[in-house]
């Protein structure tokens, strides 16, 4: 008769040798998949189609997620799919893609996080050179932060996004998570904490309460500034987890962030307009940025246009006009597909009330994952 040790051994063996073939079945289909994705690169190639089709990876990842019985969770699903469709994406043609540097960063983390390891991530040194090498062609795409949950609009973006022509393709959600890192060993002998303005702005109370007597300095990116911390004595820095580890650094605190459920939004920008969104069952948004003229009743005209159609706006602010002096250039994400045929006579009649109309571009909604 088998020991209850014996039975479990037995069982456990069991349940491995069937763990191996069905890794083997997946390692078919893999292979399988990468095949059809290379035929598919083929095809691409000779219609010089882009690679990258936003609309044709979400509706693969909203049909899975629509499908999966469990009991994997799907956002363990999708982040396996995000990879397999990294390497398909690599098998094809490889993404040049822009992010703020260094190695590190949100930014650099929420690129991997929707492209995948297979992404060929360019570091650029400021948010300005991200916009500039996607309109320039020197990457094929960007990843910019828009909006934060806890300390609102990244202003920078939103002031290039007027300034340089490129396109919305998708928006993706990260959830950030902030930690104190140092070379000191406590945070007694912090005199100085760096990072980018969003991390600090983010923290704010923390480092009200914990760090009151440290100086607080704003720099390039998140990364930078542990970069800098690393090498100064009484220096630390907020970033990501990640850094303090790649670069030896002692984490001297974790979870500051003011909110558990900090999220940043990203737009993943490219020179061109997405292609159309092949599923008419998603929810889609749109992006827009405009500019009125200097009297009263102009921007009311405008919100009658969207209330008069049914039309939500998630999101309107404005911001100076670089160069021209008491001028607002307005920024709003419509709760539609501005792009679509029944649209168009309410984008005529919007070019009517507005001085400059630009659509940044129309994309399925982006997920927010809570905490």
């Amino acid at each position: 008769m088998q020991t209850n040790s014996a039975a479990l051994d037995e069982n456990l063996r069991r349940i491995r040798a069937d763990i191996n073939e069905t890794d083997n079945l997946l390692l078919e289909l893999l292979n399988r998949r990468a095949a059809l994705s290379i035929e598919a690169g083929r095809i691409k190639a000779r219609d010089n189609s882009p690679v990258f089709r936003p609309s044709r990876e979400e509706e693969v990842l909203d049909r899975l997620r629509a499908a999966n019985p469990g009991p994997l969770p799907n956002e363990h699903l999708l982040a396996v799919y995000r990879e397999i469709l990294s390497s398909s994406r690599t098998l094809q043609r490889s993404l040049r893609v822009a992010f703020l540097g260094p190695e590190g960063t949100f930014s650099h983390m929420a690129c991997l996080e929707y492209f995948g390891a297979g992404v060929s991530a360019a570091p650029m040194p400021g948010l300005e050179h991200v916009f500039m090498a996607v309109r320039r062609r020197e990457c094929d795409l960007g990843v910019v932060p828009v909006e934060n949950s806890v300390n609102g609009t990244v202003v920078q973006s939103m002031d290039l996004f007027a300034a340089q022509e490129v396109y919305v393709q998708a928006e993706h959600f990260s959830r950030i998570r902030l930690c104190l890192v140092s070379a000191e060993t406590t945070p007694g002998a912090v005199e100085s904490v760096y990072s980018h303005a969003q991390a600090l702005g983010q923290c704010a109370n923390w480092l009200r309460d914990k760090m009151p007597n440290a100086e607080r300095i704003s720099l390039e990116s998140s990364a930078l500034a542990a970069r800098r911390a690393a090498k100064e004595k009484g220096g630390a820095a907020i970033c990501h987890p990640s850094v303090a580890e790649n670069l030896g650094l002692n984490i001297l605190a974790s979870g500051i962030e003011d909110v558990p459920d900090n999220m940043t939004r990203f737009f993943i920008i490219g020179p061109d307009e997405a292609g159309e969104w092949e599923d008419k069952t998603a929810q889609m948004k749109s992006s827009i940025l405009f500019l009125l003229a200097d009297r009263p009743g102009s921007l009311a005209s405008v919100l009658q246009i969207f209330f008069r159609a049914g039309i939500n706006l998630s999101k309107l602010e404005s911001r100076p006009m670089r160069g021209e002096s008491w001028k607002y250039v307005f920024f709003a994400d419509l709760d539609c597909d501005l792009r679509a045929a029944k649209y168009s006579p309410l984008v005529e009649e919007l070019r009517v009330c507005c001085l400059r109309l630009r659509l940044l571009g129309s994309y399925p909604k982006g997920i927010a994952q809570k905490a």
